[in-house]
C-alpha cells in the first residue's frame, strides 16, 4: 500500500480498485454523477450492462476486456455460452462522462434495473454497481447478514 495525499492507495500502483458507497439523484435526463475519486479511471468511458442482482454494472474499458475475455474462454455448452454472450454483449452500452462527471444511463437499462431517481453507486473491486436506493437497502442488509459466514467458510478452506 502506498499513500497519496490523505488517501491510502489500495488498488496497486495505480490505485484502480473501486470501493465505497455513494448516494446520488438521477436527473430528468437520466444522468448519474460518477463519484469524483473514480472519474480519472473512467475518463475514457465505461461499458454499462445489466448486473446479475437487479443492478447495473459499470466497467472501465480495461475491466470490460478482462471480464469479456473470461467469457470467451469459458468452458460450457455452446447453447449456454450463446445465452451468456447475448445477455452480456446484447444489453451492453458504451457511455462517456460529460464535463460535469455524469453518465447518461440508457433508459432500457434504467427500466430493466428498476432504477428511479434515487441511486446508489457501489464500488466492487474491479467495477461499479449502480442500484436503485430501495433495492440497494434490501441487498445490502442481505449481504451484510451473509458476508461474515462466507468469510468464515473461506477461512476454513485455506
Amino acid at each position: 500500500m502506498g499513500k497519496r495525499g490523505n488517501l491510502w492507495e489500495i488498488g496497486g500502483p495505480r490505485g484502480d480498485m473501486f470501493f465505497g458507497e455513494f448516494h446520488y439523484k438521477i436527473d430528468e435526463k437520466g444522468r448519474l454523477p460518477v463519484p469524483p475519486r473514480f472519474r480519472p479511471q473512467l475518463k475514457d468511458g465505461v461499458i454499462l450492462s445489466p448486473g446479475p442482482d437487479g443492478n447495473l454494472n459499470a466497467y472501465s474499458a480495461e475491466a470490460w476486456h478482462q471480464f469479456t475475455a473470461a467469457i470467451s474462454t469459458a468452458t460450457t455448452s455452446h447453447s449456454k455460452l450463446r445465452k451468456l454472450k447475448r445477455s452480456v454483449f446484447g444489453q451492453a452500452f458504451p457511455a462517456l462522462m460529460d464535463n460535469q462527471g455524469r453518465l447518461a444511463l440508457p433508459e432500457p437499462l434504467r427500466i430493466g434495473a428498476g432504477i428511479g431517481s434515487d441511486a446508489v453507486v457501489v464500488g466492487v473491486s474491479d467495477h461499479l454497481e449502480i442500484w436503485d436506493k430501495a433495492a440497494w437497502d434490501i441487498e445490502k442488509a442481505e449481504d451484510l447478514a451473509q458476508a461474515w459466514q462466507i468469510m468464515e467458510s473461506l477461512e476454513k478452506r485455506g
